[in-house]
């Protein structure tokens, strides 16, 4: 499956942005989905995942009660809704997929800078 990501751009804290992830050539149902970040200098950071059914959800420490995960599987999407952004948040935002029968994400978005402004 190939992912490509889009939403990312420049907000001041404390607002909001909608980031979008657009799958094409698999079956996107059979598929887990995560958004993950990566800050300058950072190791990458798993933000929100979402499981193929779109039922079960999980979000790290740092993004939970602010980011909400969404799949719509009859489009082949899946969102990720920022508010209460930060500047912490400042990061390179990657989609990614792996199979619901896999342990590694093996399907990746090229990634889209989200950039919050204090």
């Amino acid at each position: 499956v190939q992912l490509q990501a889009s939403g990312g751009g420049l907000v001041q804290s404390g607002g909001s942005l909608r980031l979008s992830c657009a799958a094409s050539g698999g079956t996107f149902s059979r598929y887990v989905m995560g958004w993950f970040r990566q800050a300058p200098g950072k190791e990458r950071e798993r933000v929100a995942v979402v499981s193929w059914g779109g039922v079960i959800t999980s979000y790290a420490d740092s993004v939970k009660g602010r980011f909400t995960i969404s799949r719509d599987n009859a489009r082949n999407t899946v969102h990720l809704q920022m508010n209460s952004l930060k500047p912490e948040d400042t990061a390179v935002y990657y989609c990614a997929g792996r199979d619901y029968s896999a342990t590694h994400y093996d399907h990746w978005g090229q990634g889209t800078l989200v950039t919050v402004s204090s």
